[in-house]
């Protein structure tokens, strides 16, 4: 008696061949959604970043933080001895699980300290060495202005500002702080250290953005361009 239960050669190359043609069209749709949520975990990490940054302004009379600082916040400690802000013993808190974008979190190969559209920059003074993916508005860290009370150099006011949800203050980055210029032209990739460290192509043609009034939101490519770095506000803030 022959068995006649079982499958031919046939039909189970063509049961297979379906099969293989159902992954190859969900595939795509998968990547999309894997993509997507990486994106919205950023978005997440950048929250908690402007909640460490809106805790630091809160208790230090508005003030940004230095340029000098930056690397201290993104390895944890919230302040240095050499803080204009402030004076007092460092705040360490924890920063690892939220220092790298979802879409950049390896270093790049060879020892490179800068990173890219998906490789995290490092810190290699760090045992073991620091990686994030994120980087500050240099403009907005760099400038300083004296205290009356004082006679101190302070951190911008942010306070004093308008238009703050104008203000990127923290971004998908290649470097720790980056010198975005006003350009009379669409920003480029070309230099690490200014334009190019804010412009790539992370998140299907957006980066992700921290403002000074501590929203976070996607930011197109183009309109890096339109936005305020630094030379919008009252440089006589006192």
């Amino acid at each position: 008696m022959r068995n006649t239960a079982g499958f031919t050669l046939i039909e189970l190359l063509m049961v297979i061949s379906v099969i293989v043609l159902l992954m190859a069209l969900l595939l795509p749709a998968l990547q999309r959604v894997r993509k997507q949520a990486r994106a919205v975990v950023c978005r997440t990490n950048l929250k908690q970043w402007g909640t460490i940054l809106n805790i630091y302004v809160e208790e230090n009379r508005a003030r940004l933080p230095t340029v000098f600082d930056s690397y201290l916040f993104f390895r944890g400690t919230f302040i240095s001895d050499e803080d204009p802000n402030v004076s007092g013993p460092s705040n360490p808190f924890d920063t690892k699980k939220i220092a790298c974008c979802p879409m950049a979190v390896r270093p790049r190969p060879r020892g490179s300290k800068i990173g890219s559209t998906f490789e995290a920059w490092v810190d290699r003074y760090q045992d073991p060495p620091f990686r994030c993916s994120y980087g500050f508005n240099q403009k907005l860290l760099s400038f300083q202005s004296i205290d009356a009370s004082t006679g101190k150099l302070r951190g911008l006011d942010v306070f004093s500002l308008t238009g703050r949800a104008k203000y990127p203050i923290l971004l998908d980055c290649k470097v720790p702080h980056a010198v975005a210029m006003d350009h009379q032209e669409p920003p480029t990739e070309r230099h690490p250290f200014g334009w190019g460290a804010f412009c790539m192509n992370r998140h299907n043609g957006y980066i992700n953005g921290l403002f000074l009034d501590w929203t976070v939101r996607k930011i197109g490519l183009k309109e890096l361009w339109t936005l305020k770095w630094y030379s919008d506000f009252d440089t006589s803030n006192p």
